[in-house]
């Protein structure tokens, strides 16, 4: 998964240990599961009730040739000051020690 890796090289997602989670934009981790091929089945987002701002929400893709499931979920921190995203690919956690994500994902065996 390229896209995925490129984010990581570019510093676009960084692991934050005691979140156990990615500080990302949401859209930068959809889009590059779509451009994975990742299709996408399932979205949603979730709102304060003070602001009706976005919360959080999820994303869920499959990719139709490999039959694998991506899953995304955001929760935003009260301050605002950042995103924190967490992954699944086929119900694995991507996460900082994670080999290349996706070298595995969606392999019919």
């Amino acid at each position: 998964m390229n896209a995925i890796r490129q984010l990581r090289e570019d510093a676009k997602m960084t692991w934050i240990q005691e979140e156990h989670g990615w500080v990302a934009a949401p859209e930068d981790i959809v889009d590059a599961l779509s451009s994975e091929g990742f299709v996408e089945c399932k979205r949603a987002t979730t709102t304060s009730r003070r602001d009706l701002r976005p919360t959080g929400g999820l994303w869920q893709g499959v990719n139709k040739s490999t039959g694998a499931v991506a899953s995304t979920v955001w929760v935003e921190s009260p301050s605002r000051a950042r995103i924190i995203v967490f992954i699944t690919i086929d119900g694995d956690a991507l996460d900082r020690g994670a080999p290349d994500p996706g070298r595995d994902a969606g392999r019919n065996e």
